[in-house]
């Protein structure tokens, strides 16, 4: 059904739980496109902060996030490329949600696969939901896998609570 997946990555073990859901789908030989957004602050960081350590000027910032995100991705698609799968890696800079739907229009994919960090309340109105965006600007569908993580933490915290 599927042959080409967009897998987004932020360096999280949550995110990461999407290319498992991507392998399911997937069959040996497909095309996995995997993207990474570094989102750089607009306003201008450098100086020390509060623990410290030095804060990098904005394009020594993205720089070093940039290279990071290439590294990562590298390491991830290394183990896709083991496991039979062709690889291509996305490093881009903007907006998140924008980069992730933007890119899947650009590399023709049949389908996005992204986790949810399960934000709610306040953090989740702070922070936003870079896959509820997704889901709102996509052009092709989104198949967004619950964190295993998140729910074995409700599991655990509803276990203590109702005894």
């Amino acid at each position: 059904m599927y042959n080409h997946i967009l897998v987004p990555l932020d360096g999280s073990a949550i995110s990461e739980e999407a290319l498992l859901e991507a392998r399911r789908v997937l069959d040996k030989g497909a095309k996995i496109t995997l993207v990474t957004a570094v989102d750089v602050p607009e306003l201008p960081a450098h100086g020390f902060d509060m623990y410290g350590g030095i804060v990098l000027s904005d394009s020594e910032t993205q720089r070093q996030m940039e290279d990071w995100a290439k590294g990562y991705l590298e390491n991830l698609a290394n183990t896709l490329i083991g496991e039979g799968y062709e690889v291509k890696n996305v490093v881009e800079i903007g907006d998140p949600a924008k980069v992730i739907a933007d890119t899947a229009t650009m590399e023709h994919v049949n389908a996005i696969v992204i986790t949810t960090h399960g934000r709610s309340g306040v953090s989740r109105w702070l922070f936003g939901s870079v896959t509820n965006k997704v889901l709102n600007i996509a052009s092709c569908p989104v198949l967004v896998v619950p964190s295993k993580e998140k729910l074995k933490l409700l599991d655990t915290t509803s276990e203590e609570f109702y005894g």
